[in-house]
């Protein structure tokens, strides 16, 4: 992938590790689209960074992404790169009573709606690069966000079929694979211990200039290369025993 001269979509890109990957993409000078939920944060976003294009839209529905994807045929037939970022995370129990219902809500914004843009996004004649953000919770899941890892194991192997599938057609396809950051996912506060995501996308943007298609960095790193014992070793201190 080129680094620069694109034009790029990242959904969920106004906050978190889509905050950061536009501002890095904009640095490398390219022309960044993003689209999110809160009116409202766009707006923030596009009076800090007025080059960004801003588009409301709620993945959660497929009449939101079709519409998304029309308007992107219609305004930006140019678009390059898809950047499937947007994800939630619900720190649930399976005995909780809304359980199932949040568990929804986390699988259509999670799954569906990245596989539903993919699909969508491939018929672009001028598509060259998707990138997906998974997680190193896709390797060894914790039992906190249950529903969660679970989504990110999913998406991690759609990512490997994808960028077999879309080779025909031209389609790189790279993974992100991001360790816990710190960032509001899941609940403000809950991940101000870990790394700032500031260095996590200095190393994911030298592993793209190496032309590399699996970008990791610190946990999501060992995960990647774990075997089974390393696995069972992650699993055992991410859930201590209750």
């Amino acid at each position: 992938m080129q680094l620069a001269g694109n034009k790029i979509l990242i959904t969920g890109g106004a906050s978190g590790i889509g905050l950061g990957l536009t501002e890095r993409f904009l640095q490398e000078g390219n022309t960044v689209i993003v689209c999110g939920r809160r009116e409202s944060v766009l707006d923030e976003l596009k009076a800090r960074y007025p080059a960004v294009i801003t588009k409301v839209c709620d993945l959660y529905s497929a009449e939101a992404r079709i519409d998304l994807f029309n308007w992107i045929q219609e305004q930006h037939k140019d678009l390059n790169v898809l950047v499937n970022n947007a994800g939630i995370q619900q720190w649930t129990n399976i005995t909780d009573d809304d359980f199932y219902l949040r568990a929804k809500e986390e699988i259509a914004t999670n799954v569906e709606a990245p596989v539903h843009l993919t699909a969508l996004f491939s018929r672009l004649a001028s598509l060259r690069t998707i990138m997906n953000v998974t997680s190193g919770l896709a390797f060894v899941p914790f039992t906190k966000v249950p529903v969660y890892s679970a989504t990110k194991a999913f998406f991690h192997s759609f990512t490997h079929s994808s960028r077999y599938l879309l080779q025909e057609k031209g389609i790189e396809v790279i993974e992100i694979v991001p360790p816990a950051l710190n960032t509001d996912l899941g609940g403000k506060g809950l991940h101000d211990a870990a790394p700032p995501v500031s260095d996590f996308i200095s190393a994911i943007f030298r592993q793209l200039a190496e032309g590399k298609t699996e970008l990791t960095f610190g946990f999501s790193e060992a995960m990647v290369k774990a075997g089974p014992t390393e696995i069972a070793a992650a699993f055992n201190r991410l859930n201590p025993d209750k």
